[in-house]
């Protein structure tokens, strides 16, 4: 018996392969809001040094208040500099980006591919670089925190009273705390628990959880290991005394601050190859520019690059 044709359509599988699907550029996982990144101050850096000088004593620094008749007995008195000053040195994070002519020619709509391929190779080093500036082993913040900045949580997840003493570390302008999310986290339960429930504010359309009026801004570069991490919290600025991100403006192929993006040519392959390089450092001023709160319990999670882990 012949199949009645007015029964008959044409099916959803094949009218699709007519049809423009609607395309995305690349998603990539691991890209983050890099806070640390946007909220210090880059200061820029004349052929890759930074020297950072400081005071030699400053308790020999003589003054004195005293009556007009005994303007005689005044201090004399010179502010005496370190004569062998820090220098900091620009590191690089570097990577070379390999792309076929052929795919770059011929599948480059609606998406070009040099582009794309640029863009999220460019996005994993800077996602790099906020890594790097907390655990460079050279100018890394945590790895630059003097011992009297350093303290324990008194309970082990973080507390009101924790954070209080970090404050009191840091107490001349401090501008923000640096914290992964779930160490955020524990801290709101553990400040509503309490019933002092941390406010919440708005910066660059964000939400961020605040205590005694400082943000508390989450980062996952900021490890967890054995349910364990770390908060900061930083004073930023030059003219405050601060901590710094430092960069070198003028670069060569120049598609960012610090960051350099230079065609290397093609092989005899075909091949084409970019030399992306970001050229960054970080100093901290003073020693009470940034004190750290260690022990801080929140669970066995992941580091930054995502690797969970019990």
């Amino acid at each position: 018996m012949a199949e009645n044709p007015s029964h008959l359509a044409l099916g959803d599988l094949a009218a699709r392969q007519l049809a423009n699907a609607t395309k995305t550029p690349p998603q990539m996982l691991g890209i983050t809001p890099r806070w640390l990144v946007h909220l210090l101050p880059w200061v820029p850096v004349e052929a890759g040094i930074y020297r950072l000088n400081r005071v030699k004593d400053e308790s020999q620094v003589l003054t004195a208040c005293s009556q007009p008749e005994d303007e005689r007995d005044l201090p004399e008195t010179f502010v005496n500099y370190d004569e062998t000053p820090r220098e900091y040195y620009l590191s690089a994070v570097t990577t070379v980006v390999d792309i076929h002519s052929r795919v770059s020619d011929l599948y480059s709509s609606p998406y070009n591919q040099v582009t794309e391929q640029l863009r999220l190779a460019i996005e994993t080093i800077k996602e790099r670089q906020e890594a790097e500036l907390l655990y460079n082993p050279d100018y890394g913040l945590l790895n630059n925190i003097a011992p009297g900045q350093r303290i324990s949580t008194l309970t082990g997840a973080p507390t009101p009273d924790d954070l209080d003493e970090l404050i009191t570390l840091v107490w001349k302008e401090p501008a923000f705390f640096l914290a992964h999310p779930k160490a955020i986290a524990a801290f709101g339960r553990e400040a509503t628990r309490r019933g002092v429930p941390p406010p919440t504010i708005n910066m660059f359309g964000s939400p961020f959880l605040t205590w005694r009026g400082i943000p508390l801004v989450p980062t996952n570069k900021l490890q967890i290991q054995d349910g364990k991490t770390q908060i900061l919290l930083l004073r930023t600025g030059e003219s405050r005394r601060g901590v710094v991100g430092l960069y070198q403006p003028g670069l060569p192929g120049e598609y960012g601050m610090g960051l350099s993006v230079k065609f290397m040519g093609i092989n005899r392959k075909a091949i084409t190859s970019y030399l992306i390089s970001l050229y960054c450092s970080l100093a901290v001023l003073v020693e009470d520019a940034v004190a750290v709160l260690e022990n801080v319990e929140v669970g066995k999670y992941h580091d930054y690059k995502h690797e969970y882990r019990k």
